[in-house]
């Protein structure tokens, strides 16, 4: 079992709920990254489906969430040869901080039928940029526990020279040896830093709302991550993610509304 297994690992206490320890190795300045919190929740909704692969999840964040004991307490909403819906909140301290519904099926890894092409060229790996980790004091462990190698125009915000566009482009993996799965898939969909700060704020950026979709099983190696917005406006603003695997084929897509960055 590797540490992300570990750390997303869900003990099934009944049907209906499920014990978790939220690790403290994903971390973003003292709150739980919301990508990490996710799979956690998947961990337990699959366990519990009577099919493998989560193809939908829509996610309310109602609180932050801080490392420590919790629950996922699940609901099933439809159980079908081909669909299951499941309701999932994860609750800390007596509380609950997150709600999901929750799509689950069974991928075949029949090739597509047709298909798009990524978003944006990207150059080779050994030509993109990784950011420095930061101190201890930050709190900001989420990036020990992951490797991003960036396209270096969309973290032009790190010098003090954004690009005035709402963008992140990095190829992606755990630190530790871990081929990609569905539930690397949901930490990689909410990885990237906030696609603002290219525009030019900085900040945390809480996330309010994050749906994604697993669209096909990833091949072993590096993902691309593609982040990218549409509107900054009253404080909030939108991100699109796509996450492509290194046989070329589109795996995951997401959308999620956030808070501008404050402090």
């Amino acid at each position: 079992m590797t540490k992300f297994d570990e750390a997303t690992r869900a003990i099934r206490v009944d049907e209906n709920t499920y014990d978790v320890c939220l690790d403290d190795g994903f971390a973003v300045g003292g709150p739980l990254n919301g990508g990490y919190l996710l799979a956690v929740i998947l961990r337990a909704v699959t366990d519990a489906s009577p099919h493998p692969h989560p193809v939908s999840t829509s996610a309310q964040f109602l609180r932050v969430v801080r490392p420590g004991p919790a629950v996922v307490a699940l609901e099933q909403i439809k159980a079908g040869r081909t669909v299951a819906v499941t309701r999932a909140t994860l609750i800390q301290d007596g509380t609950p901080q997150i709600e999901t519904l929750v799509t689950t099926a069974t991928l075949t890894g029949q090739a597509p039928e047709w298909s798009a092409a990524p978003p944006a060229a990207m150059p080779p790996i050994e030509e993109c940029v990784e950011l420095p980790q930061p101190g201890p004091e930050s709190g900001m462990t989420l990036q020990s526990s992951m490797e991003l190698r960036f396209d270096p125009p969309t973290v032009g915000w790190f010098t003090g020279k954004p690009s005035g566009r709402p963008e992140a482009r990095a190829y992606f993996r755990l630190a530790e040896p871990h081929d990609p799965d569905p539930f690397v898939l949901a930490l990689a969909v909410d990885a990237l830093p906030p696609v603002v700060f290219s525009a030019g704020h900085r900040g945390w950026a809480p996330t309010v709302e994050l749906t994604w979709h697993l669209r096909a099983l990833p091949a072993p190696g590096w993902l691309t991550v593609y982040g990218s917005g549409r509107l900054i406006a009253d404080g909030w603003f939108d991100e699109e993610v796509e996450v492509w695997d290194s046989a070329g084929a589109l795996v995951a897509q997401s959308r999620q509304l956030a808070r501008v960055g404050r402090g």
